[in-house]
């Protein structure tokens, strides 16, 4: 089971780092995704890499800001969130799934079997 955590209120263009640990301490499945949520809309893909830790994708609206990486020794994934913008206020999830897509398919929350509670961020104006 997957555990996302580090959510809260931050200023617009201040930073936070979100962790996604996975009870037991094995990630099921080789791919962490992260994903994000606002009330009436759909799930948004905002990254993932493999739990190795050799490649790392984004969404369009995180790249350059959004930075994924992993802690092999505490089998932790982060999402370091910088330069926050409104719009980045949501709920977010980490997910897991076994085996590579396509990009695209990556991209999509329907194709990730695993998935954490979420975390609040707000980012305020």
């Amino acid at each position: 089971q997957l555990q996302a955590s580090g959510g809260g209120l931050v200023q617009v263009g201040g930073s936070l780092r979100l962790s996604c640990a996975a009870s037991g301490g094995t990630f099921t499945g080789n791919y962490i995704g992260w994903f994000r949520r606002v009330p009436g809309k759909e799930r948004e893909f905002v990254a993932y890499m493999t739990t190795a830790g050799s490649n790392a994708y984004y969404g369009d609206s995180v790249k350059g800001r959004f930075t994924i990486s992993r802690d092999n020794a505490k089998n932790t994934v982060y999402l370091q969130m910088n330069s926050l913008k409104p719009e980045d206020t949501a709920v977010y999830f980490c997910a897991s799934r076994y085996g590579s897509l396509s990009l695209r398919a990556m991209g999509n929350p329907g194709n990730y079997p695993y998935w954490g509670q979420g975390t609040q961020v707000t980012v305020s104006s």
